[in-house]
């Protein structure tokens, strides 16, 4: 089918749209683009934006839609009616729909914001295209109202970069928060050790349910960002996708249990609890099998990111997740001679992974049906909920784990030494590699922060089903918990200074 993408000039938008879809679209539709007033020639930026962003730059002209080639079967109006621009009416047999976008040829200021208003209107219309093509075109087709009524809709589509909105003010000072968690913890453990007690006495098979139902309410408003529709674009970022699937499933894991049996079996092994020590690397082993899935859209827009790769390369990991995360944990934990109950480890996944997976799909699709401002709405202000669930789970954990931080408070730096060592190892190596085989610095980035940081919820929600609150496992995650912001925060500082450097390699 014939795609038409229309506006005035026909030098920047509809020449973006055009070039973006051909560059996305399945077999058998082809993209146009005219202007009912055409300047008669492509702006250069706009031809510059398309080849750094790897799309053929060549071969594009500003025509009349008097001109065109071939009829269209469906027509994409892509002007800001909305900024009163008046948009042309195309008659004619065609599906119509309107996607505006405001037109960065009237764009002002520095060379700096006339390229931010390029790049603003070009993921706008990207983001929608990669909703077009995402669609079972192969049944609408034939279909015009549901084609119609879906072509509307994706009209309410937004970029994804700006759905990665900056921290957050609990996000940004989470670190503070967790020293804040231990005092309170702590405190209330040693007051009222009875009512901990009890709260930890409600299981069933060995799963806390207090601590289930945290869990969830933790994950599930993470998960509902995944777009597992952005596996379609996995093919679009071969070289970092597969950069980032060696650091995190080959790397990372395997790197830890070397430097957790390295520091805590051996050289800090005099200074820490012996009976806690198995624990330990339990704990330093399951923060470190599990990448990141919510925290990497932050870290991802504070580089630059490129949306569409840390959207695909996310919904890979959690569908890896599902199937590797026991064995590799059972595997890691069986070579440090540590015993593991598989059919918790098992039941983990099914409880902590797939079960939040399942319901954060089901929960976004029927927010997605209502449109995109009902699901920007609806996350918005559930967004906190994450963040309660876990400030409370870190109490809970530290008032059960208050008396053997009293009597032993050098374990958390410790603790802390390995953690930290793999980050900075495995973010420059997923750098170093993106750069070796050519990829772009704003895909770069997100790998080496993808391939750096840890799914920590995940790693705290496992290690007490496997190992219970008191565990030293336990006590490894929440350390974890503890480094993350600041740390990941001093990477994306490195691979923004680096970014003149990196791009030096590649020409």
């Amino acid at each position: 089918m014939n795609v038409l993408f229309l506006c005035t000039g026909n030098s920047c938008r509809s020449i973006l749209a055009e070039a973006t879809f051909n560059h996305l679209a399945p077999p058998g539709w082809k993209a146009m683009s005219a202007g009912s007033k055409p300047t008669g020639k492509v702006h250069p930026r706009s031809l510059a934006l398309l080849a750094r962003e790897g799309i053929p730059a060549k071969g594009y002209q500003s025509k009349s839609w008097d001109d065109l080639p071939l009829i269209p079967d469906i027509v994409v109006t892509v002007c800001a009616s909305a900024a009163g621009e008046t948009c042309p009416a195309y008659l004619g047999p065609a599906l119509r729909t309107h996607w505006g976008v405001d037109d960065p040829a009237h764009a002002t200021g520095t060379d700096a914001e006339i390229d931010d208003a390029f790049m603003k209107a070009y993921r706008t219309l990207r983001a929608r295209i990669e909703a077009f093509v995402a669609l079972p075109l192969g049944t609408l087709q034939n279909d015009r109202p549901a084609l119609k009524a879906a072509m509307d809709r994706i009209a309410g589509v937004t970029d994804p970069r700006a759905a990665q909105a900056p921290l957050s003010f609990f996000e940004r000072y989470l670190t503070i928060w967790v020293f804040i968690c231990i005092v309170v913890g702590i405190v209330l453990g040693q007051l009222m050790p009875g009512v901990f007690q009890a709260v930890g006495a409600m299981e069933i098979s060995r799963v806390n349910l207090p601590v289930g139902l945290l869990i969830w309410v933790m994950i599930i408003p993470m998960l509902l960002k995944i777009d597992f529709g952005a596996l379609s674009q996995v093919k679009g970022h071969v070289k970092g996708i597969g950069v980032t699937l060696v650091v995190n499933w080959l790397v990372k894991p395997f790197s830890m249990a070397f430097l957790a049996w390295f520091f805590i079996r051996h050289l800090f092994a005099p200074l820490l609890p012996a009976g806690q020590i198995d624990s330990y690397i339990a704990g330093l082993i399951l923060l470190a099998a599990a990448p990141c899935t919510a925290m990497v859209f932050v870290w991802s827009r504070l580089t630059n990111g490129d949306p569409y790769f840390t959207l695909s390369q996310v919904a890979l990991n959690d569908v890896i997740m599902i199937f590797a995360f026991a064995p590799l944990v059972g595997f890691l934990l069986g070579v440090a001679s540590i015993t593991v109950p598989w059919a918790t480890l098992f039941t983990s996944v099914v409880l902590y992974i797939v079960i939040p997976v399942i319901l954060a799909q089901l929960w976004r699709r029927s927010l997605l049906r209502k449109g995109q401002a009902a699901f920007d709405a609806a996350m918005e202000k559930i967004g906190p909920w994450s963040i309660a669930a876990l400030l409370l789970t870190l109490v809970l954990l530290f008032a059960f784990q208050g008396k053997a931080i009293l009597e032993q408070p050098l374990i958390i730096a410790l603790l802390a030494v390995p953690i930290l060592i793999q980050v900075f190892l495995n973010s420059s190596l997923a750098y170093l590699l993106n750069r070796a085989v050519g990829e772009k610095h704003n895909v770069a980035c997100p790998s080496a922060l993808i391939g750096a940081s840890n799914f920590f919820e995940l790693a705290v929600a496992a290690a007490i089903s496997l190992f219970g609150f008191e565990s030293g496992a336990a006590l490894a995650t929440v350390v974890g918990v503890l480094i993350e912001v600041p740390v990941m925060l001093l990477v994306v500082r490195v691979v923004n200074s680096s970014k003149d450097w990196y791009e030096a390699g590649l020409r």
